[in-house]
């Protein structure tokens, strides 16, 4: 019998399913972080799961993780020390950048500009030039590189980027670069462009792999740390990491291509949510994953998250596909308060983290939380317990969102509920960026949520939105692990291929795109993963002619070899209209093109509730003051381990389980589902 591990790390707890391979059944365990060392918090999860499971830890074979190592790295600014060859003349491409200022016209007034990830003093240039059609125009001089080479070894770099002009249409410079570099620096990780983002744009291309760089080291670290505990307790364990784009990596290939794993983590949670909600029927939804430091939300259509050609940490912006993921500031440990000058309240990004934690933990924070503000409203019962074993303090919750009363001159209930009121709206901000600004009706979409605190607040958010039904999925605060098991093994080539439709024919796109698929093929083949097993997509970024703005448009194999081009210009202007309200008869462009290889999914059997009626009283464990709307109402508090499926929970109400808190607010229901989802609606 052998088993797959679903390890998720967040900033205050870490989550993990267990999947049986053979019956797909599972078992879930929730334990803190460990933020000085992640592995740490991993390891404890696996104790705990193995042992709720009955299993020793050797008999699992996979382990599939989602990490913030590469964000937190980028985040905190601790990246190696990185060096940088460019073609002579273009020394200073980092320095130069985009002229793009965040912040409308007053970001001209406040902005700070970052300092590159590699600095100018650790750049030098090669003496080469190749052409935008591959052709080699000055050979590289290799005495001269050396020589300059030999110079920044003498600097201490800890990781090496090449990044020649047009290396995207040849990177045959850029190779014997990293042939030298190897010769003169033994040891140093080396990431030229041409493999990391074989794409045009100088810049971008050159940031991208400046980041792959900046990351790698403590990637390579963290994995291969991992990995050797992993094989000392389960021998022959593969390990995969999760990617940015919702797919999985072969840890050899996170090692070498870390800039990919930049989201890893909240990209879990979609994967998760687009299982949880296939189960119950609902192909289209907005995601929202509460956690203890930050609120990620995205959009999901037919089953597919929306994704984006760029990846966006901090102000760090790369090429690199991810889930079009919007964070907030906005958890359970974001702190509010009211600053002297303004005298109005404020709830975030500040957080209280794993370690101490809201007041209501009891380990020694005494700054109020929105956690604490859920306590004082009678939210969260101080029954209840997070993680399955940590209770909370009332008191010492009370004491804390006393400080905000007293600042603001209000009663204590009226302030902590002011501090729900303000997250909810930061959240309703990020849910409008990703359905609104699209150009999406977020009535069209149900909306899911899960982390530890996204099932508070989700009935309050499905009220501003106008989606329906609110989804708290069984489990909800260790859904992102439920992604890290369910996903696939993924991998993609590309290839810039500056056409217009007039200049070039559909079989010559196809050849193209065909052997990008082989490229990316290569690599599952290297995880054994039969070609029998493999499916294959492609992504155009096509414009208009003479238009600066890209758009990515996805199409199957079946309707490149139907349509061909035709079907990726009506997918182009259908996708144009909806975001700016018209399309145009110019002749379209085709800017790069891109195959993209998956694997089968985990298998893994959403379980189902035992059928009852309408009538939820079984469950019922006891009574809460809840306020809500200005005034005190009795909710009856429910255990979700005793729901079942057809039972409908009349609001108000809270739902207590081992990860999460659900509340349903008056006026409203939540149906049991068949695979125990509540699906909260409007009774009024």
């Amino acid at each position: 019998m052998s088993f797959r591990l679903g390890v998720d790390v967040g900033g205050t707890f870490t989550d993990l399913l267990l999947v049986n391979e053979a019956t797909g059944e599972f078992h879930t365990a929730k334990v803190p972080s460990t933020p000085n060392d992640s592995s740490i918090g991993v390891l404890n999860g696996i104790e705990r799961v193995t042992a709720s499971a009955g299993i020793e830890a050797a008999a699992i074979t996979h382990v599939m993780h989602g990490t913030t190592v590469a964000t937190n790295t980028v985040l905190t600014g601790s990246g190696a020390r990185v060096g940088l060859v460019t073609t002579r003349g273009y020394r200073q491409v980092l320095q130069i950048a985009r002229s793009f200022v965040p912040g409308g016209l007053g970001g001209w007034v406040i902005y700070n500009k970052s300092l590159p990830l590699a600095p100018l003093e650790l750049t030098i240039e090669a003496n080469e030039r190749i052409s935008a059609a591959g052709e080699v125009i000055e050979a590289l001089d290799e005495a001269a590189l050396r020589t300059s080479l030999q110079q920044l070894a003498g600097k201490h770099i800890e990781a090496l980027t090449v990044s020649l002009t047009n290396a995207y249409a040849n990177g045959a410079h850029e190779s014997e670069v990293r042939r030298i570099a190897h010769e003169v620096m033994p040891g140093i990780p080396v990431s030229i462009s041409s493999e990391v983002v074989p794409e045009m744009q100088e810049y971008e291309r050159t940031i991208t792999t400046v980041a792959n760089s900046y990351v790698r080291p403590k990637v390579e670290t963290y994995i291969d740390n991992l990995k050797n505990e992993l094989r000392a307790r389960m021998k022959d364990v593969q390990l995969h990491i999760l990617r940015s784009d919702g797919g999985l990596a072969s840890a050899a290939a996170a090692e070498q291509y870390p800039v990919n794993l930049l989201m890893s983590g909240p990209a879990g949670g979609v994967s998760g949510a687009i299982w949880i909600a296939r189960q119950a029927g609902f192909p289209d939804l907005l995601t929202l994953d509460m956690g203890g430091t930050s609120t990620d939300v995205a959009l999901v259509q037919n089953g597919e998250a929306q994704l984006r050609r760029e990846t966006t940490v901090g102000d760090v912006t790369v090429r690199a596909s991810s889930v079009d993921i919007r964070t907030v500031g906005a958890g359970g440990g974001s702190i509010a308060h009211v600053p002297e000058l303004t005298r109005a309240l404020r709830v975030g990004p500040q957080s209280a983290g794993a370690d101490p934690g809201p007041a209501a933990y009891g380990k020694g924070g005494t700054e109020p939380t929105v956690t604490d503000a859920n306590v004082v409203l009678g939210f969260l019962p101080s029954s209840a317990k997070l993680g399955g074993d940590m209770t909370l303090d009332g008191d010492q919750a009370a004491a804390a969102v006393q400080t905000v009363a007293d600042a603001l001159d209000l009663p204590l209930k009226r302030a902590a509920s002011g501090i729900v009121d303000i997250v909810n709206e930061n959240m309703f901000g990020a849910l409008r960026l990703v359905s609104v600004e699209q150009g999406y009706d977020p009535r069209d979409f149900a909306l899911i949520a899960f982390g530890g605190a996204g099932p508070l607040h989700a009935n309050a958010l499905g009220k501003l939105m106008g989606s329906w039904p609110v989804i708290i999925p069984p489990g909800p605060g260790v859904l992102c692990a439920y992604g890290d098991a369910t996903t696939r093994i993924r991998d993609e080539a590309s290839r810039t291929f500056i056409r217009r439709f007039p200049d070039t024919s559909n079989d010559e796109v196809r050849g193209i795109l065909r052997e990008l698929a082989a490229s990316a093929a290569s690599a599952l083949d290297e995880e054994d993963i039969p070609r029998e097993q493999q499916s294959v997509h492609y992504q155009v970024d096509i414009r208009y002619h003479g238009q600066g703005l890209l758009l990515t448009i996805d199409i199957s194999a079946d309707e490149l070899e139907n349509k061909g081009l035709d079907a990726i210009g009506e997918q182009f202007d259908r996708m144009h209209e909806q975001l700016f309200t018209f399309a145009l008869s110019a002749d379209k462009e085709l800017v790069n093109l891109r195959a993209v290889v998956q694997g089968e999914a985990t298998r893994v059997r959403a379980p189902t509730l035992e059928r009852g009626g309408p009538d939820p009283a079984a469950a019922a464990i006891g009574r809460q003051e809840m306020f809500v709307a200005d005034s005190d109402r009795q909710a009856t508090i429910y255990d979700r381990a005793k729901l079942q499926s057809g039972n409908v929970i009349d609001g108000p109400a809270i739902v207590t389980e081992m990860d999460s808190t659900s509340v349903i607010l008056p006026g409203h229901a939540g149906s049991v589902d068949d695979f125990g989802n509540i699906l909260i609606r409007p009774t009024e």
